[in-house]
């Protein structure tokens, strides 16, 4: 789905603007040698709060403990794509550079080898907390160099959310737990035949939705196609892109499958870039949808105050791991991502901003977060607190998931190999191509993005 010219001249505009704004500041992050400004993703739906509640309450702690200095918010309100972009853009120039930026892990190896982050490892060797981090965790804010470039802020792991309500109307079982894809598959084609006006199931698809479709969608069934034990993105001892595998195929095979044979949203719907705000703000609270393949964050929406709440959810929906294809060992699969804070390069106040990470970073603060955002902690003494695990409905679930999980191979090309993943993905939700054409124009790519750094498999 190309991007229209107008699109592109709203982006440029917008970029320009950024900043311009940031510079008419006063010039840059090191204007003030007393101020830290601090940029994050805001949401794009203005009752969703829970990031600037948390950091609001976090600068009133730091300007106590430091006094005399001053914190500064410079929210992003944008897409995931159009966040990604901005904030690349402000990091080129300490003018416009922020002292602490909010990294996806996806991101961060294209951003340090752009020489846009500065590594930690000197702060974090005196800070008694890093050692409370998992190793996991950790990794996924490490450069090819070694070095650690970011603090992560929680972790994230993906299964199978189901509407009791729907599938009491189907004849389902309210205590749901597929072995495989076929049972997946079987599940949404009872919907279909005897719930109408339900959306069977949701995978999400194409460019508009972005690493979305890259990581719920496509990797959790790819990561489900082989016995767990080797990546099948990336070959980590020839240092190199798989190309040509059946598993590729197969995922492909079913994402066609939902589309095909209308057991997915509208091709239209679907290929909407707000297409997740409907997924969470309309279709799962109003039971309109059956399955939806997903994160464990989905709670976060509809928390009190969050301007969507839905207090009874765990009664409505059900969980259930996303399985193997053929249900072979380990047997489940999730995708694990996350967000780090990191400091840029051209920060002109490092020191303050790792301070600030400090205050965001004690347990207490981490956990309030963790539960803010739904998100599964990455500190192993929350990871052990009962008031941690016992704080929402389906909170034990997602952090057992992580025994399960995989992260995704985040070196610098990952971003353009997602990007080429979605294409495919695209290809065959509208049809425009077969899984095989798809899957061979997808290798070309590779090929392209990586600069044949690739194995065929």
């Amino acid at each position: 789905m190309p991007v229209r010219p107008t699109a592109v001249s709203i982006l440029a505009l917008s970029l320009v603007t950024a900043a311009a704004s940031l510079t008419a500041c006063g010039s840059g992050s090191g204007s003030s040698p007393d101020t830290v400004k601090i940029s994050f993703k805001q949401s794009m739906d203005n009752s969703v709060k829970v990031t600037d509640t948390y950091l609001a309450d976090i600068k009133k702690q730091f300007e106590k403990e430091y006094p005399g200095k001053k914190v500064e918010l410079v929210p992003i309100k944008a897409s995931d794509a159009d966040y990604y972009t901005k904030l690349q853009q402000m990091l080129r120039s300490p003018r416009t550079a922020p002292d602490l930026v909010y990294e996806d892990t996806f991101l961060i190896n294209s951003d340090i080898t752009s020489g846009y982050l500065k590594p930690l490892d000197s702060y974090l060797a005196k800070w008694k907390d890093w050692g409370q981090f998992i190793d996991t965790a950790k990794s996924a804010a490490k450069g090819e160099d070694g070095k650690t470039y970011g603090v992560p802020d929680g972790t994230d792991t993906r299964g199978l959310w189901f509407d009791k309500r729907v599938f009491e109307k189907a004849g389902l079982p309210a205590d749901w737990q597929p072995k495989n894809w076929d049972d997946v598959l079987a599940a949404a084609r009872t919907i279909k035949a005897k719930v109408p006006g339900v959306t069977p199931l949701n995978v999400y698809t194409g460019k508009a939705a972005g690493e979305t479709a890259s990581m719920q969608g496509f990797e959790m069934l790819l990561y489900g196609t082989d016995d767990g034990t080797a990546d099948p993105l990336y070959d980590k001892t020839s240092k190199k892109w798989i190309a040509g595998s059946q598993g590729f195929k197969d995922a492909l095979s079913f994402v066609e499958t939902v589309y095909k044979d209308k057991l997915g949203p509208d091709v239209s719907d679907a290929l909407d870039p707000n297409y997740r705000n409907t997924v969470w703000g309309e279709l799962m609270p109003q039971g309109k949808l059956g399955i939806n393949l997903d994160g464990s964050w989905l709670p976060q929406n509809w928390l009190k105050g969050s301007g969507h709440e839905w207090s009874d959810w765990s009664k409505q929906l059900g969980l259930a791991y996303m399985p193997t294809q053929h249900g072979q060992a380990p047997g489940k699969v999730s995708m694990s991502g996350g967000w780090t804070w990191a400091v840029p390069a051209k920060a002109g106040n490092p020191d303050l901003a790792f301070d600030f990470i400090k205050t965001m970073q004690t347990k207490a603060n981490a956990q309030k977060w963790y539960i803010a955002n739904s998100g599964i902690a990455v500190r192993k003494d929350v990871a052990s607190d009962p008031s941690y695990t016992s704080a929402q409905p389906g909170i034990k679930f997602f952090t057992d998931l992580v025994a399960s999980t995989h992260y995704r191979p985040a070196y610098t090309a990952y971003p353009k190999v997602s990007t080429a993943v979605q294409e495919a993905m695209e290809s065959v939700t509208t049809g425009d191509a077969s899984v095989d054409k798809a899957a061979s124009t997808y290798d070309s790519t590779l090929k392209d993005v990586t600069g044949n750094q690739v194995v065929t498999q």
